[in-house]
């Protein structure tokens, strides 16, 4: 949609040669219907040309076009006509107050558009502000519990001489999970960051969903050993022309999710298909589900549930919204009807089979 306020950019030079063009040419358009229309309407229609002007553009060129259609109502409408006098003083009270009203016009629109861009730019303020605490907090655990735990094992591995190879082995797998943990928080704050900048571009190639979600799966296995994953790949699947990286990411993402917000035990379901003119992965679980008031809520930034599981910032689903929008997709959560959730992901994407790429 044409973006109104963006003529307020424009350089003066050009607001000016717009409005006053515009001015000229309605004057022209009035003064050959005069006739029909009447001196007075003329002044009417001049001041819904400065009012639409003061909206457009900027302080100056506005007060500048005001003062043009004033004296081109005056000289070639008022009568007597061509000339700078006023015949009557009705038309002299028409011809002030029209100079007056076009003013006040121009300034009070400016004047509401600064308040406008003050309330604007405070609202953002807040709104930065917020997004800043929200940070703040959850980055002083999030990364600080990784770090405290990394600290604390190697501390105590270079203390202890006498320490058995069954702790030692234990501390080690302690500075392993928090690294791993420091490192994906790490790594979802790069992405989201990269996500609003603008700078992660998809590069779409032929990609095999299967192998993509069980290379996923196996990289997250080990800290899904208290769920149940199950995955039966479609045998006819066909390849799709889509970024291998970010599909990875967005099902990483939301699997990571369904495993740290469900309890033991809990059976995770993934399934892909060939569905319309693309793929359809879901990732749905057994657990409690989503509060239905909240599941609007889930895919905001920094979002956590009340009384959440801890050991995540609030970022893994928005960037994974923020990936399947840039492969022009959709990620769409939903409770199951016997308890549970599903995540939905939809990529439009060219279709292939395997063996007619194998062939050529």
């Amino acid at each position: 949609m044409f973006d109104l306020l963006r003529t307020r950019k424009y350089p003066a030079v050009r607001q000016y040669a717009i409005s006053l063009s515009l001015v000229v040419l309605t004057a022209c358009i009035a003064f050959l219907s005069v006739d029909y229309t009447g001196y007075r309407v003329v002044a009417l229609v001049l001041l819904l040309l400065v009012s639409v002007l003061a909206i457009l553009f900027d302080i100056f060129p506005v007060m500048v076009t005001a003062l043009l259609s004033a004296l081109i109502w005056n000289y070639f409408f008022i009568p007597p006509t061509f000339t700078f006098h006023i015949g009557t003083p009705e038309d002299a009270l028409m011809f002030l107050m029209y100079f007056v009203i076009a003013f006040i016009n121009a300034v009070m629109t400016f004047k509401i558009r600064e308040y406008e861009r003050k309330a604007r730019d405070e609202e953002e303020k807040e709104k930065s502000i917020r997004l800043y605490n929200t940070l703040l907090n959850s980055l002083s655990h999030e990364l600080r519990t990784p770090i405290s735990a990394i600290i604390g094992a190697i501390d105590t591995i270079k203390d202890s001489a006498n320490l058995s190879e069954v702790n030692r082995k234990e501390l080690y797998s302690e500075v392993e999970i928090a690294a791993t943990r420091l490192n994906r928080q790490v790594e979802n704050l790069l992405s989201m960051s990269r996500l609003e900048a603008g700078f992660l571009k998809p590069k779409p190639d032929w990609c095999d969903i299967n192998e993509l979600i069980f290379k996923v799966i196996q990289s997250i296995r080990e800290y899904a050993a208290v769920h149940r994953l199950v995955f039966e790949p479609e045998e006819d699947l066909p390849l799709f022309r889509t970024d291998s990286g970010f599909m990875v990411q967005i099902f990483h993402n939301i699997l990571h999710n369904a495993i740290q917000h469900t309890p033991a035990d809990t059976v995770i379901t993934i399934t892909a298909v060939h569905a319309g003119n693309g793929c359809r992965i879901s990732v749905s679980d057994n657990g409690p589900g989503f509060p239905e008031d909240k599941i609007d809520l889930v895919f905001d930034k920094f979002y956590r549930l009340p009384h959440s599981a801890t050991g995540g910032t609030g970022l893994g689903l928005s960037i994974a919204k923020g990936f399947t929008e840039a492969l022009d997709g959709q990620l769409k959560l939903e409770n199951c009807a016997g308890g549970g959730a599903r995540f939905i992901v939809e990529i439009p994407s060219e279709t292939s089979p395997v063996n007619t790429l194998e062939n050529e």
